[in-house]
């Protein structure tokens, strides 16, 4: 229950802006030409530039622009103002009007004061509001993939052709679905691929900045920056380097995922906070992998998601108690090998109501899955093989077929044939050696 006391702050958003936005059918951070266009306060630039020639030394104007991420025309005034107070001074001239900078011994101290405030050194951070503001014009709601989409992200792969007619509309609902079925069927891999439907690239920040509270939102983990042979025409056109172009993100979490992973963690150390799973996964997709065999029950999780699910913000805690109003937008697949109505009860499934099974393959997919790994290990592919393998170790012993199955079995002979330095075959005598292998830990589980 939400008490009566406590508030909250939304973020109120220029409706013609985001129109424009919308319109150009693109989002993209304009280079800021003065201070004021980046929204941040003179105060926290200074610190920033003094924190990073604590860090590293000697460094020239430009390259602190660069490591900060802000227009050299911005930094260079304020590099002035701080050598007028004699916090730096000039070491010698360098090319393109600019020179190299270090602290004095005053700035050193001033320095180490803003260190124990705050260690945290890199790129500026772009306000909260302007945040909401790229999420809503770059959010996956404003696409509707079509079939023709979807069986392009998915062409990689190997997917029922059944399968599309419900996982379209559910893709198109921008909302929850529940992907289950036996282990081993590519859920997890179709999952990915489903992001990919939405193709474009989008801009996120660095970090952002809120009631002077840093949120560090760009992780490695699942931010994949766009090539520079991706951008087409914006390798020629300026932008807020405070932003960084990737691909949509898909954000993959499994048995680890805690109640503390959904809110903001705060590190004491460097007094910065680090985004959620879930905003990190705005306007792209979140896979709560393996759902129900996390360390938290399954209703504790969606308890925390119901307002979300449905409102499409998620609210959030500062360390200093207030609460923000982030995005929540995304597609969360919730991925298990369990039936939905053994994890959660009817109030909940009525909140996610896409429920999709992943079905084991037919024996012409089999067929078709053996080909395309053929194809990716070079390696010749032989329907008479396959024939042999499903009629000797599949149908007697009615052992289940798994999308899987053909890729593992594929890469145990390519090894087992390296290992004896033989050419890679698919050959029976082959497929005789590594099943008894890859299934020797499943066979009292499948005959039970």
């Amino acid at each position: 229950m939400m008490m009566a006391d406590q508030t909250y702050e939304t973020t109120t958003i220029d409706p013609s802006l985001l129109r424009t936005l919308l319109e150009d059918d693109a989002f993209h951070p304009t280079e800021p030409s003065t201070l004021e266009e980046t929204g941040l306060s003179e105060t926290l630039v200074e610190s920033l530039i003094c924190k990073q020639l604590a860090m590293f030394g000697n460094s020239t104007g430009r390259s602190l622009a660069n490591e900060i991420c802000l227009p050299f025309s911005v930094v260079g005034r304020i590099l002035d103002q701080l050598r007028s107070r004699k916090l730096v001074a000039h070491v010698s001239p360098t090319r393109l009007n600019d020179f190299i900078y270090v602290l004095t011994e005053k700035g050193i101290v001033h320095a180490q004061e803003l260190m124990r405030d705050s260690p945290y050194v890199g790129p500026a951070p772009v306000r909260l509001s302007e945040y909401v503001l790229s999420v809503e014009a770059q959010s996956i709601s404003h696409e509707a993939p079509d079939r023709d989409r979807l069986q392009r992200a998915c062409q990689a792969i190997s997917v029922d052709p059944k399968l599309f007619q419900a996982l379209g509309p559910a893709i198109n609902s921008s909302g929850g679905m529940f992907l289950y079925g036996a282990p081993g069927n590519g859920k997890s891999t179709l999952a990915r691929h489903i992001t990919a439907c939405f193709g474009q690239k989008i801009w996120i920040p660095y970090a952002v900045i809120e009631s002077g509270q840093i949120i560090k939102l760009f992780d490695a983990q699942f931010h994949r920056v766009a090539e520079d042979g991706d951008d087409g025409p914006l390798r020629t056109t300026s932008f807020d380097r405070r932003w960084v172009r990737i691909q949509r993100p898909t954000v993959v979490v499994g048995g680890e995922l805690t109640l503390e992973n959904l809110e903001l963690r705060h590190h004491r150390d460097s007094n910065v906070c680090e985004a959620p799973l879930q905003m990190k996964s705005n306007c792209g997709c979140l896979l709560i992998d393996d759902f129900g065999r996390q360390r938290i029950a399954p209703k504790d999780l969606l308890n925390r998601w119901i307002v979300p699910l449905d409102a499409r913000h998620d609210f959030l805690t500062l360390p200093s108690g207030k609460k923000i109003q982030v995005p929540f937008e995304q597609i969360v697949i919730f991925s298990t090998n369990l039936e939905p109505e053994d994890l959660v009860d009817e109030a909940f499934l009525r909140r996610i109501p896409y429920k999709i099974r992943a079905t084991d393959p037919t024996d012409e997919e089999f067929h078709h899955l053996f080909r395309m790994y053929c194809e990716k290990l070079a390696c010749e592919y032989r329907k008479d093989v396959v024939n042999y393998l499903l009629d000797t170790h599949y149908r007697p012993c009615n052992r289940a077929k798994r999308r899987c199955h053909p890729r593992d079995l594929l890469i145990q002979v390519r090894n087992y044939c390296r290992y004896n330095g033989q050419p890679m075959e698919m050959l029976p005598e082959y497929f005789d050696i590594v099943v008894h292998s890859y299934f020797a830990m499943v066979l009292k589980t499948e005959h039970q």
